[in-house]
């Protein structure tokens, strides 16, 4: 098979390697100081989290330190943010976004409410700051509005959980259809996707519904999904089936729909992901910090499903240590070097997978425009400086992999987004003030 003028195919599948990699990789020969990659692409980030960055890195009882009693922290911080303090924080993790490379996210965003959970006049007002600090910033996003309506499975309700709760379905797609007015049918820059939060938040009647409602739509569909394995066991207790198996059985799957984390899966899951032809967003980075598990990416790399990246806790914003740590956390599991690179002959295949997940699949989970300058329309991307200590020495047939495995955010120098230039030479021109704002409101919170 000729895959776009190089002979790139899969053992496997036979399938091509990506066409946005195979450019990069023929356009080296043309380039002496700087090397043009296309944007990054985060498919799934809770920006509010930002504040909390530091503040969760100790144990908080004898009792197992966990996601558990990470989240009640996390509830905690999440109750004292005005929606001004909504917007500086998400401000703040979009510009380390973009300093990084990325130029679009998948905002899985869950505040409605005000602290005691009354709604605002505008029940979109906090999703509203969130599209503002990422459009400020030059982001495109997808504002992946949070379907959320109890604590869980005979679970009273959580006061914590106030600003979260939509109990009605009907409420919430109404909420949806008006954020998608707001935000305009033809907007590039910021479209919404239906996020039922999980199994254990959001009742089948109400996921069947509201996921209906976006197959309609044709509109993206992202859920966590056997992120710990007590969500498993408290699945299987409600429905007598694991969270894939439920969303499977009820048709919920699709290739519009994105599964977040997805750790705790059997092979059977696996296969009925692919068969739906749905895809898989891992946030290695947070996954680890939680503790929640190692998703099996050789699983579904061999079963032919799509996984993009995600920043999720923005406990460290950098998407390409994301993609690497795909392969080495399997590393560590397999004790074996490029597991992911199973199945293919050439060279460069690993580092092309891992930079897919980056990029390419990102784009589809979250419907972003893939913008290019051959069909002339405006170019999302980033150049790296290829003098830069963690790129010195790359030459064409390397440079793919040192990208992937070793580049530091320093060799960033220029993002565009929409032929816009939002970062350059490093730096972002409203670099400072966002900063600053942020600092201040670290100081409001924690003193």
């Amino acid at each position: 098979m000729e895959c776009g003028g190089l002979r790139q195919t899969t053992k496997e599948t036979g399938a091509c390697l990506p066409s946005q990699t195979e450019r990069l990789i023929r356009l080296q020969s043309t380039l002496s100081k700087d090397a043009r990659l296309p944007g990054l692409v985060n498919a799934h980030s809770h920006a509010f989290q930002r504040v909390i960055r530091g503040r969760t890195e100790y144990r908080t009882s004898n009792d197992k330190d966990s996601f558990w009693t990470w989240r009640e922290m996390m509830y905690s911080a999440a109750a004292r943010l005005s929606p001004e303090d909504i917007y500086d924080a998400s401000r703040m993790a979009f510009l380390e976004m973009a300093l990084s490379g990325i130029t679009a996210v998948g905002e899985f965003h869950y505040l409605h409410h005000a602290a005691d959970g009354t709604p605002y006049d505008d029940s979109n007002l906090l999703a509203k700051q969130v599209v503002r600090a990422a459009n400020d910033v030059g982001l495109r996003i997808a504002l992946l509005r949070v379907a959320y309506a109890r604590a869980g499975f005979e679970a009273g309700p959580n006061p914590r959980q106030a600003r979260f709760i939509e109990g009605d379905a009907d409420q919430y797609l109404k909420n949806l259809t008006q954020l998608r007015k707001d935000l305009g049918a033809e907007n590039a820059m910021a479209w919404i996707g239906v996020a039922p939060h999980s199994v254990r938040a959001v009742p089948l009647a109400y996921l069947k519904q509201i996921v209906a409602f976006a197959n309609n739509e044709r509109l993206p569909v992202h859920m966590h999904v056997a992120e710990q394995a007590a969500e498993v066991s408290a699945c299987i207790n409600e429905y007598g089936r694991s969270p894939v198996a439920l969303l499977s059985t009820e048709d919920l799957l699709s290739e519009r729909f994105t599964a977040v984390h997805a750790i705790h899966v059997t092979p059977k899951a696996v296969r009925m992901l692919a068969e739906a032809r749905a895809s898989v967003c891992a946030c290695p980075t947070t996954e680890r910090n939680l503790g929640d598990g190692i998703v099996p990416i050789d699983g579904y790399f061999k079963a032919g499903v799509r996984v993009s990246l995600g920043s999720d806790s923005q406990v460290q914003i950098d998407l390409l240590e994301d993609a690497r740590e795909l392969e080495y956390h399997l590393r560590l599991q397999k004790m074996e070097r490029a597991v992911l690179a199973q199945g293919v002959d050439v060279k460069s295949a690993l580092a092309a997978r891992l930079f897919e997940c980056a990029t390419v699949n990102g784009s589809q989970s979250i419907n972003a425009p893939v913008a290019t300058q051959e069909n002339d329309e405006p170019a999302d991307f980033f150049t790296v400086d290829l003098n830069d200590p963690s790129l010195a020495g790359a030459n064409e047939d390397n440079l793919l992999a040192q990208v992937v495995f070793s580049l530091s955010r320093t060799a960033v120098k220029d993002v565009v987004v929409g032929g816009k230039r939002i970062v350059e030479d490093g730096h972002h021109p409203q670099q400072e003030e966002i900063v600053e704002g942020f600092k201040a409101l670290q100081k409001k919170l924690w003193g």
